[in-house]
């Protein structure tokens, strides 16, 4: 058995940079910090970033390109995938990224993030973030069974699909 997943949840470094393919396809490419802190043995606090790369495709690029901004806080679920090209002076060069499957905008509402007013007003349960999914079909499904329910308020603006 085979598994090739990967999960983060960090802020974009960069606007998402939005394009369609010659064939009409919409792709995004997003640039994605992390950060781990830890204490070394002296007690002193350390921090590192990685910075990951995402590409997103079809209805999910279109919602990364509309609502997500350099600074948005974004938990990313994919698989990764590599990429081998020749650059023009004959080398080979490689680069992996993350393909992304699901999306889901961590931005509050008031937050400083664009993607924070598909967020609830008034949360009626503890999960008030809802996963934006783009299957191969094209078809939105949230994967989320804590969507916002009849109570909370939604305008019709606000909703990306």
């Amino acid at each position: 058995m085979d598994l090739n997943k990967a999960m983060i949840i960090g802020r974009l470094t960069r606007d998402p940079e939005s394009r369609t393919t010659p064939q009409g396809t919409a792709v995004a490419t997003l640039g994605i910090a992390t950060n781990y802190a830890w204490t070394d043995q002296s007690g002193q606090k350390q921090d590192k970033a990685e910075f990951h790369n995402v590409v997103a495709w079809r209805r999910l690029a279109e919602i990364c390109g509309q609502y997500l901004r350099k600074g948005s806080k974004v938990y990313i679920e994919g698989h990764l995938q590599t990429r081998e090209w020749e650059g023009q002076d004959g080398v080979k060069r490689y680069r992996t990224e993350i393909i992304a499957d699901n999306l889901i905008m961590l931005d509050s509402k008031g937050g400083a993030g664009a993607g924070s007013s598909f967020s609830p007003s008034a949360p009626t349960s503890s999960a008030s973030h809802a996963p934006i999914s783009a299957p191969i079909s094209g078809t939105e499904i949230p994967t989320d069974n804590n969507a916002p329910t009849a109570d909370d308020e939604i305008k019709i603006e606000n909703i990306p699909f």
